[in-house]
C-alpha cells in the first residue's frame, strides 16, 4: 500500500466513521426503543401484541415508500443538509410518542391508531437515512475498503442495544411530572437526535473535493482512484436509474436483505418480552437484551475484515445468514432460558454481520445517481420485512401464546435468503483490477 494511500484513508476514517456511527447510535435506539416502551406502554394504551406488531411494523412502509426519491434527494442536496433533516424531523417525532394518550383526546383518534399513525410518521421522517449513509460511503471510500467501513458503521447497531438496552430499561422506572417511565424513554432518548441533526450541518463534508481537512494531495489521490473506479465498472456496464432498480441483482439482494430484516426486526421487537418472560427486573432485562449485541459486534467486524481480504463476498453473505437462521429457530425449540439467549446471542453473530457483506457487492456494478437509486431501492424493499417480521412475531404469539412458532417461521425465511445469496455474481476480478489500476506506479 502507497504512503499517501495509507495517510489518506486513515484521516478519512477518522473523520467520518467515528462521527457516523454517533448518528446512526442515535437512529436505531430511536427505532427500537419501542420494544422496551412495550414492557409497559401496552397495558398503559390497551394494545394486544398483534396490534404493538402491526405499528411497529407500519415504520417499514413508510421506509418503503421514500427510500428512494430520499436518497436521490440526499444526491442532489448534498449529504449535509439532507442528514441533518432526516435526524431533526425522526427525533421530533419520536419524542411525540410519550403524549399518545394527550393526542388521542385531542383528536378522537384511539391510541392504537395514534400508535400507528406515529410508528408510519417516524418511517417517512427516517426515509433515506441508512441508504444515505451508504451512499454517502461510496463518495468517499474504494470498493475495497467498504465491507469493513460499513461494519464500522454498523456497530452502531450493536452499540445502541449494547448501551441502550440497559439505559432503556433503566429508563422505564422513571416517574414524575405526570408521565410514566415508557413516555419519559421516548422524550430523554430524542434528544440526542434533535442535538445532533444540527452538529451535522457544521460537522460533514459532502465529497472530497470539500474537504479543507485534507492536503491538496489527498485529495488528488482520493479523487483519482474513485474516478478510476467509476470509469471502471462504467466501462463494464453502464446502468441508468430505471435500470438499477429493475436489474435481476439487484432484486436479488433486495430478497436477501428482506429474510434478513425479517429475522432481525422480528427478534429485536420482542427480545425484550422474550427476556422479560425469564423473570428478570426491567434493569435485568435490559442487560440480558444488550448480551446477544455483543456476539454481533465481534462477528461483524470479524466476517467484515475476511470478506474485505478474500472478496468472497457471498460466500460470507451465505454463512452469516445460515448462522442466523440456526440461533433463530433453535431458540424456538428450547425451553431453558440459558439455550434461548445463547441461541439468540448465535443468531445475532449472523444478523449483524450480514449487512456489512452484502452492501459491497452492489456497491460493485452500481455507480453515481444509478448507486442512489439501486442502494436505496434494496433497503426498501429489504426493510419491508420489517413490518412482516413483527406482525407474524405478534400475530403468532396471541395464537399459540408463544413465540414458538414465530422464531421458526423467522428462520426458515432466513435460510431461504442464505440461500439465494449464493446466486448472487460478483466479479471478485473487478475489484481486484480497480486496485492495481488506481494505484500509483512504483
Amino acid at each position: 500500500m502507497e504512503e499517501i494511500e495509507t495517510r489518506t484513508i486513515r484521516k478519512v476514517m477518522w473523520r467520518l466513521m467515528p462521527f457516523l456511527v454517533i448518528c446512526y447510535f442515535v437512529a436505531y435506539l430511536d427505532r427500537v426503543n419501542v420494544g422496551f416502551a412495550k414492557l409497559q406502554m401496552n397495558a398503559a394504551l390497551g394494545l394486544s401484541e398483534a396490534a404493538y406488531g402491526f405499528g411497529a411494523g407500519l415504520f417499514f412502509i413508510a421506509y418503503f415508500l421514500l427510500e428512494v426519491p430520499s436518497n436521490l434527494a440526499l444526491d442532489k442536496f448534498g449529504a449535509r443538509l439532507w442528514i441533518a433533516r432526516i435526524m431533526f424531523s425522526w427525533g421530533l417525532i419520536s419524542a411525540l410518542f410519550a403524549f399518545i394518550s394527550p393526542i388521542s383526546r385531542a383528536t378522537g383518534i384511539s391510541n392504537e391508531y395514534v400508535f400507528y399513525i406515529l410508528r408510519f410518521l417516524l418511517g417517512i421522517a427516517e426515509a433515506g437515512f441508512f441508504p444515505g449513509i451508504i451512499f454517502y460511503l461510496t463518495l468517499w471510500f474504494p470498493s475495497v475498503y467498504r465491507a469493513r467501513v460499513v461494519a464500522m458503521f454498523m456497530l452502531a447497531i450493536p452499540f445502541s442495544s449494547i448501551v441502550g438496552a440497559p439505559v432503556s430499561g433503566a429508563l422505564l422506572n422513571i416517574t414524575g411530572g405526570g408521565l410514566e417511565g415508557w413516555q419519559w424513554l421516548f422524550i430523554l432518548e430524542a434528544l440526542p437526535s434533535l442535538v445532533m441533526s444540527v452538529v451535522v450541518i457544521f460537522y460533514l463534508t459532502d465529497r472530497p473535493a470539500q474537504a479543507a481537512w485534507l492536503q491538496a494531495d489527498e485529495k488528488t489521490w482520493l479523487e483519482t482512484r474513485l474516478e478510476t473506479e467509476r470509469k471502471q465498472k462504467v466501462a463494464v456496464e453502464h446502468m441508468s436509474i430505471g435500470k438499477a432498480l429493475s436489474d435481476p441483482r439487484v432484486l436479488a439482494c433486495s430478497f436477501v436483505y428482506f429474510c434478513l430484516n425479517a429475522a432481525s426486526y422480528g427478534v429485536a421487537f420482542f427480545l425484550p418480552t422474550i427476556v422479560k418472560g425469564f423473570g428478570v427486573s426491567n434493569f435485568q432485562t435490559g442487560l440480558l437484551s444488550a448480551l446477544p449485541f455483543v456476539f454481533g459486534a465481534v462477528g461483524m467486524v470479524l466476517l467484515g475484515r475476511s470478506s474485505d481480504r478474500t472478496l468472497k463476498r457471498r460466500e460470507h453473505v451465505c454463512f452469516a445468514m445460515i448462522v442466523a437462521a440456526v440461533g433463530v429457530a433453535g431458540a424456538g425449540l428450547v425451553s431453558s432460558p440459558v439455550l434461548i439467549l445463547g441461541l439468540l446471542c448465535l443468531s445475532q453473530i449472523g444478523v449483524s454481520a450480514t449487512p456489512p457483506l452484502l452492501w459491497p457487492i452492489p456497491s460493485a456494478f452500481l455507480t453515481g445517481s444509478s448507486a442512489a437509486a439501486g442502494i436505496a431501492a434494496i433497503n426498501s424493499i429489504g426493510n419491508l420485512s420489517g413490518f412482516a417480521g413483527p406482525y407474524v412475531m405478534g400475530y403468532l404469539k396471541d395464537l399459540t401464546g408463544t413465540f414458538t412458532a414465530g422464531l421458526l417461521v423467522l428462520g426458515a425465511v432466513t435460510l431461504a435468503g442464505g440461500l439465494v445469496a449464493m446466486t448472487l455474481k460478483v466479479s471478485r476480478d473487478l475489484e481486484d483490477a480497480t486496485a492495481r489500476k488506481a494505484a500509483p506506479a512504483e
